[in-house]
């Protein structure tokens, strides 16, 4: 993809912009690094490429917020959950789409991407992405 790209969280977001989630993977070692660092945590190697992640996974577990911090409370209730990509890696999201009483640990979803993001004084104008329920 990108090999000059810093392997940063705002590099990550703009490839979000871009509606691709993209993690860093290990050249020496294999490990993908989610959200992606500069070094690998696993065998200390700064050799690492931008890879392209498939954009479904199965839910490990959830929550639900009622008592939100300041800038998500208008979203409250909302589903926050972490799900384990195809590659074996594990994101934190926002769950959309899916009534709270519906959700199951093990359930197929997939990321999805907001870019049209309003600027705001509290939170960065970064595109985010969320989970929803994957259409077999």
């Amino acid at each position: 993809m990108s090999g000059e790209a810093p392997f940063t969280i705002e590099q990550f977001y703009r490839f979000v912009s871009e509606k691709k989630l993209m993690g860093a993977k290990c050249n020496e070692c294999g490990k993908i690094l989610l959200p992606p660092r500069p070094i690998c945590p696993k065998c200390l190697s700064r050799n690492l490429s931008w890879v392209q992640l498939k954009n479904r996974g199965k839910l490990l577990t959830y929550t639900i917020i009622h008592v939100a911090p300041e800038r998500f409370q208008s979203m409250a209730p909302y589903a926050l959950g972490i799900i384990e990509l195809e590659e074996g890696v594990r994101l934190l999201g926002v769950i959309q789409g899916v009534r709270h009483e519906d959700l199951r640990v093990g359930m197929s979803l997939e990321v999805d991407f907001d870019t049209n993001v309003p600027a705001s004084p509290a939170w960065p104008p970064w595109p985010r992405y969320f989970f929803k329920l994957r259409r077999e």
